[in-house]
């Protein structure tokens, strides 16, 4: 499946014209493909490192996932920053939550750039987070910091008011239970 993210009416800058992203499921895992389109030498991009947990992610450049069984307030949060670097967080409801230090969810962060477009991609763990299987509710979204330090927010869909990734507006993909 096939999304468009939709930019935020509050959000500064104007270096993007598009952000989409591609969600691909097993029983077992999350496969992630998002792509950035537009002027990606106005945009403030981090320098690939060696993959590792890291802090923070979100105040700059970054492409997030948001997962929940479907129905249940508990959630967890992904972020992927195109240095290779990621955070995990669980939640067990509306921003309740903490950072998962847990090396072992590595979601194996591959990184593309041209000219006009950065494709970061990525896996989660499924089994890892007690999800394998499970119908899912899923908030796909990113923060894009241009060269001047505007960002703009992009999701699935945004509730009324500010930016707001972990409300359940947010969360607009339902996948059914999957089977391998």
């Amino acid at each position: 499946m096939i999304a468009a993210l939709i930019r935020h009416s509050g959000s500064r800058g104007d270096a993007v014209r598009s952000v989409t992203a591609r969600v691909e499921r097993t029983a077992e895992t999350l496969l992630l493909a998002y792509v950035v389109e537009g002027e990606l030498e106005r945009l403030r991009l981090p320098e690939a490192v060696s993959p590792r947990i890291a802090e923070n992610l979100w105040r700059h450049t970054c492409c997030e996932l948001f997962v929940a069984r479907k129905g249940a307030p508990a959630y967890h949060e992904f972020n992927f920053a195109p240095s290779g670097e990621w955070a995990a967080y669980a939640f067990e409801r509306y921003r309740e939550g903490a950072p998962l230090a847990d090396e072992t969810l590595d979601p194996r962060i591959a990184v593309r750039r041209s000219a006009h477009r950065l494709e970061l991609s990525a896996s989660v763990a499924l089994e890892r987070l007690s999800l394998a299987g499970a119908a899912l509710s899923i908030g796909l979204s990113a923060v894009i910091e241009e060269s001047d330090g505007a960002l703009s927010y992009w999701a699935l869909a945004h509730p009324p008011g500010k930016p707001d990734f972990h409300h359940t507006a947010a969360f607009a993909l339902e996948l059914d239970e999957a089977r391998d």
